[in-house]
C-alpha cells in the first residue's frame, strides 16, 4: 500500500537560512510517527509546509497519492490534514462547544441567506454540526462542559480541547506540534494514551513533533531525526537510541557524549538546570 503521506527532495529557504533541506520523508496510514532533532532542526517548517502554511522551494509532497505542496491550506485541510500548535491557539473568549463548531466550517454548505431565512436544511445542518461537537466533548473527557470559556478549563483541557477542534474537519492526517509542551509528568502520560486512541479508535494517522523523549520513544512506532533541516537518521526508537548520528546532534562530539552513556541516550534531551535554593527560613 502506498504512503500516506509522502516528500520527494522538499526543500525550503527564507533568504539565505536553509530550513528544511533535500528532505525525503514518508509516512504510512495507521502509524504514529515523531520528527525529533535539536531546536532550529527544521521540524515545525517541515510542518508548515506539508499543512500549506509555507510553499516549498523545491520538491513536492504527496498526501494520499495526491500533489498538495501547491495547494491553498484550507483545500488541504479538506483534504483530510490538519496540525495543532506548540502554543495553544484556542479561541479563548469563546466556549468549548462554540470552538468545536468553529473546526467544522469546512464541511458546512449552509449559505447565510439560507441562515437568515431559517430554511429547514440549514437547521437541521446545524443541528447535525451541535451533534458531533457533543461527541467530540464525550471523546476527550469534557462532557457537560460545553459551555465553559475556553480560556476557563484546565491546561491539560485546553490541550486536549484544540486536538478536538482538529478532529472536528475530520482528518486523516492529524499533525500534532509538541502536544505535551508545559505539561507535568501525569499530563504527558494522559496526553500520551489519548494520542494513541486517535489512532486505534479513530484510525488517524499521526505525526507528532516533540521534545519530550519519553513521550517519543514510548508512543512512536518510527522516528526521523532532523539536524539543521537535514534527515540524519531514521528507525524505531531501539535503533534512534543508539544512533551515533543522534547522539552527536543532541550531545555534541568527544568525551560528553561518550560519558553520558546509553542510559542518557535513551532520554535524548538536555536534562533541565537545577533551580537554585531559595532564601533561608528562619
Amino acid at each position: 500500500m502506498a504512503p500516506l503521506l509522502m516528500a520527494e527532495g522538499v526543500t525550503k529557504r527564507f533568504g539565505g537560512l536553509l530550513a528544511v533541506n533535500n528532505l525525503d520523508f514518508s509516512l504510512d496510514q495507521g502509524a504514529i510517527v515523531s520528527v525529533i532533532g535539536p531546536n532550529g532542526a527544521g521540524k515545525t517548517t517541515f510542518f508548515n509546509c506539508v499543512a500549506g502554511f509555507y510553499r516549498v522551494d523545491e520538491g513536492r509532497i504527496l498526501f494520499d497519492g495526491r500533489p498538495i505542496h501547491a495547494l491553498r491550506r484550507d483545500h488541504i485541510a479538506h483534504l483530510g490534514v490538519s496540525r495543532t500548535y506548540q502554543s495553544i491557539r484556542l479561541f479563548a473568549n469563546m466556549t468549548a462547544m462554540e470552538n468545536l463548531l468553529v473546526g467544522q466550517h469546512h464541511h458546512l454548505s449552509s449559505s447565510w441567506i439560507g441562515a437568515v431565512l431559517g430554511l429547514p436544511s440549514v437547521r437541521a445542518e446545524e443541528e447535525m454540526a451541535n451533534q458531533e461537537a457533543r461527541r467530540l466533548l464525550r471523546f476527550i473527557g469534557l462532557q457537560g462542559r460545553g459551555d465553559t470559556l475556553a480560556s476557563s478549563l484546565p491546561y491539560g483541557d485546553q490541550r486536549r480541547l484544540e486536538v478536538a477542534r482538529a478532529l472536528a474537519t475530520k482528518p486523516r492526517l492529524l499533525l500534532l506540534d509538541e502536544p505535551t509542551a508545559g505539561m507535568n509528568p501525569v499530563e504527558r502520560q494522559q496526553m500520551t494514551d489519548f494520542v494513541r486512541r486517535l489512532r486505534d479508535e479513530l484510525g488517524i494517522t499521526i505525526l507528532l513533533i516533540e521534545h519530550a523523549m519519553r513521550v517519543v520513544m514510548g508512543i512512536s512506532e518510527r522516528i526521523t531525526v532532523l539536524h539543521y533541516g537535514e534527515k540524519i537518521a531514521e528507525g524505531t526508537p531501539t535503533e534512534i537510541q543508539s544512533d551515533p548520528r543522534v547522539i552527536e546532534a543532541y550531545l555534541g562530539r568527544g568525551s560528553q557524549a561518550q560519558a553520558v552513556g546509553q542510559a542518557a541516550v535513551a532520554e535524548l534531551a538536555p536534562v533541565p538546570p537545577v533551580p537554585s535554593p531559595g532564601p533561608p527560613t528562619a
